[in-house]
């Protein structure tokens, strides 16, 4: 797949500055799936074009972790437009070979950054999955002038008609960092496909690239509906913070004020996720154990953004560790960062001595799916023998529940959950375990407090004791150790 970008405001040139790759060399980086080449067929004062050439490896497109969105059988595992169309897959490699020019950095010429240049774009091959027309409607209304030539299936056999590919030539007068945003976001939306995961981090991407003109397109819907995979919870998200305000003309109040509105509108998975990981980091293990680490989303994160040399992912469910496995190969981390990850399956209840000698454990949300009679079982197993330096345990706290709209009184919040703790039970469980296994333990609530019910999520911190001392716990939002 190629990518071309053309630059003729003089010097021409100037265009390697901003892209960060000298005209004179060959650029040439390892990628997930093959190898990413950026080049200069022409590169003088009046004219300078670079080209970023994707070059996919066909085998690795058809391995199951890869092959996302390929049936497992038939003809189109293995024949298939992916090594070649603009994709996805070119949006990731802009991303890797073009970050500093996307983000609007550069060292040698930062004047240019937001000065308007006139740039030709070209697509060789672009797919555009409904009627041709899409295109210009898609990048007429950001200020393109559009040229669209569709390709036939064959060129030895015009009986078979029309291609759903098209050769897209596009010309522009705007900030280069502009025109990669928009088409980082417009190439999937054409594709109407994807070939990774879609979570918060793709709904964040797509409102940080289309700030200042994904509100204001005609199409919006339609663009947040294709790049975010028709995931309703995603699309939903995007659409109340683009109608919530108008992007193009804020005040510094009304920043406070969308910033605000935002955090209230994510999940309280998101901030039980927060919560953790700034737990994990405040506390600088160099390993970390995700007991029922379930599709991986913990994992994911720690490994994007932290430098913990070893982190272990442990689920009994072979169908979450490949999720887990999926979701960590979409980021396309180096090789070095990949290694820094390891899956296993295993089981709670069973002594097992590939969980030892790590500095903590981490059960999101797990201790509640367990059968109330093997609770026992279970803590010998970490406590006793596993022995983490640190453990964090999160659990629903079923004197919420009554917060939630979509539960009828009794019932759980999710069908697997075994029992759920009131916040009096999960205090003399976490204590009892303590003093048991030689921990001193704290407790805080995630997400929000009420005075009744207290906050959704509860969490204990057990910290292994190393002074001799006996423990305590102490409840609410701010978290001190009480030892007796």
């Amino acid at each position: 797949m190629i990518l071309s970008i053309t630059n003729t405001h003089e010097p021409a040139t100037d265009l390697g500055f901003l892209l960060h790759k000298h005209p004179e060399r060959l650029y040439r980086r390892a990628f997930s799936c093959g190898t990413i080449h950026v080049f200069y067929p022409e590169a003088h004062a009046k004219r300078c074009t670079a080209v970023l050439y994707v070059e996919l490896d066909p085998l690795e497109l058809v391995r199951p972790q890869r092959a996302v969105g390929l049936r497992a059988s038939g003809m189109e595992h293995y024949v298939n437009d992916r090594a070649y169309a603009a994709s996805s897959w070119l949006s990731v490699a802009m991303a890797q070979a073009f970050s500093s020019a996307m983000n609007g950095h550069s060292k040698e010429k930062p004047e240019l950054v937001e000065h308007p240049l006139p740039l030709e774009i070209c697509l060789p091959t672009l797919p555009c999955r409904g009627e041709a027309r899409l295109i210009k409607e898609l990048f007429a209304p950001l200020g393109y002038a559009v040229s669209a030539t569709r390709l036939p299936l064959d060129l030895h056999f015009p009986q078979w008609g029309e291609s759903d590919f098209h050769q897209v030539r596009l010309s522009i007068t705007a900030p280069l960092k502009q025109v990669l945003s928009q088409l980082y976001i417009l190439i999937p939306v054409l594709d109407n496909h994807k070939h990774y995961w879609i979570d918060l981090d793709e709904m964040e991407k797509l409102l940080h690239r289309g700030k200042n003109w994904l509100a204001i397109h005609p199409l919006r819907e339609l663009i947040t509906r294709r790049y975010l995979k028709h995931q309703k919870q995603w699309t939903r998200q995007v659409e109340e913070r683009l109608t919530a305000t108008d992007p193009v003309d804020l005040h510094p109040d009304d920043q406070t004020e969308i910033k605000t509105e935002v955090k209230k509108s994510v999940s309280l998975k998101e901030e039980r996720l927060e919560v953790v990981c700034q737990e994990i980091v405040r506390r600088n293990p160099t390993s970390v154990l995700d007991l029922g680490c379930g599709e991986g989303d913990l994992l994911r994160r720690l490994v994007r953004t932290t430098g913990i040399p070893r982190l272990t992912g442990v689920d009994h469910a072979i169908k979450s560790l490949k999720t887990t496995s999926e979701r960590l190969d979409r980021d396309h981390l180096p090789e070095t960062r990949r290694k820094r990850v390891t899956l296993r399956q295993g089981s709670l209840l069973y002594r097992d001595e590939r969980l030892t000698g790590y500095d903590m454990a981490v059960l999101m949300e797990v201790v509640e799916h367990l059968d109330p009679a093997r609770l026992d079982d279970f803590s010998r197993v970490l406590f006793g023998a596993a022995t983490p330096a640190t453990v964090l345990l999160t659990t629903p706290n079923r004197e919420a529940n009554a917060r939630f709209p979509n539960l009828e009184p009794g019932q759980w919040r999710h069908p697997d959950h075994r029992f759920e703790w009131s916040r009096a039970e999960f205090q003399a469980w976490s204590q009892t375990m303590a003093e048991r296994f030689g921990y001193r333990v704290s407790l805080r609530g995630i997400g929000e407090e009420d005075a009744e019910s207290g906050s959704p999520t509860q969490m204990a911190i057990f910290e292994k004791e190393t002074d001799g001392l006996k423990t305590g716990t102490t409840s609410g939002t701010q978290r001190k150790e009480c030892r007796v």
